[in-house]
């Protein structure tokens, strides 16, 4: 159990203008995350064990960095996610004074996500394995943060190794320029009802041309598969979003604790 005073949170930023902000959370709240900075850089040096960097997302056509291929893999999961219009990394550094502590303590949360609704997720990323007590007082003060300015939280671990392999595959594919329209618009007629994945693109023409505007297609979800279920394959079934066909929405398919909605 974190006690924590209920005027004690405070939010520091980075404002479009590269300026910091500071202040109490429940005034800090509103601001507009996605339009600065990261509070902090991802450091680099020879030797490191993780591995950092700064993935494109189509969502939002931003980069988004992360500190190991974990977080790449749900940087990724996120920018597939249909609710999602922001993400942000690095987005705020809160600090508070634990009532059994003189010092203040400080956390950057992962990611800052936007929803189309308005609605916010707050995100940490560490494996399950990897969670010191000290780290997990900290995801419980933020999920307590959170929950007090009707944010959600949570903290995710390890993503499940069959979504995380087909959303690599279909991201190979995620941006605009692989788009062709009249492909696009065949490839939404055979598939209006479901069927096997390579049966319907051969229906289309040859698969080396329409292969990459269907993967196109599945990562906008404007037809869908059952990302979860297996590795995509040729008899894979592939159908209209408007069918269930196990289109992926959300963050299923993860090792989550610490769920606080707002």
């Amino acid at each position: 159990m974190v006690t924590v005073d209920a005027e004690d949170f405070c939010l520091e930023y980075v404002d479009a203008l590269g300026r910091v902000r500071r202040g109490p959370l429940e005034v800090m709240w509103s601001a507009r995350f996605e339009n600065g900075g990261p509070v902090r850089g991802f450091p680099s040096f020879k030797g490191q064990r993780n591995f950092t960097g700064r993935y494109w997302a189509a969502t939002g056509t931003t980069h988004v960095g992360y500190e190991s291929w974990l977080e790449r893999d749900h940087a990724m999961h996120l920018d597939f996610d249909r609710r999602v219009t922001e993400v942000v990394s690095q987005p705020f550094r809160l600090s508070w004074r634990p009532v059994s502590s003189r010092g203040r303590v400080r956390h950057t949360p992962d990611y800052f996500v936007r929803h189309h609704d308005g609605s916010v997720l707050v995100v940490d990323v560490r494996p399950d394995e990897r969670i010191e007590p000290d780290d997990a007082a900290k995801f419980t003060a933020t999920a307590v943060a959170c929950g007090r300015i009707g944010w959600g939280y949570q903290r995710l671990g390890v993503l499940d190794p069959v979504l995380s392999a087909n959303l690599r595959w279909l991201a190979g594919y995620r941006h605009p320029r692989v788009m062709c329209e009249p492909v696009a618009a065949a490839l939404r007629v055979v598939f209006a009802e479901a069927r096997g994945l390579l049966h319907g693109v051969r229906e289309v023409g040859d698969p080396i041309g329409v292969l990459p505007v269907l993967f196109h297609l599945l990562w906008r979800q404007d037809l869908v598969v059952d990302v979860r279920a297996e590795l995509l394959s040729a008899a894979t079934l592939v159908g209209p979003a408007s069918e269930t066909v196990g289109a992926e929405v959300g963050c299923g398919g993860v090792t989550s604790t610490l769920v606080v909605g707002g």
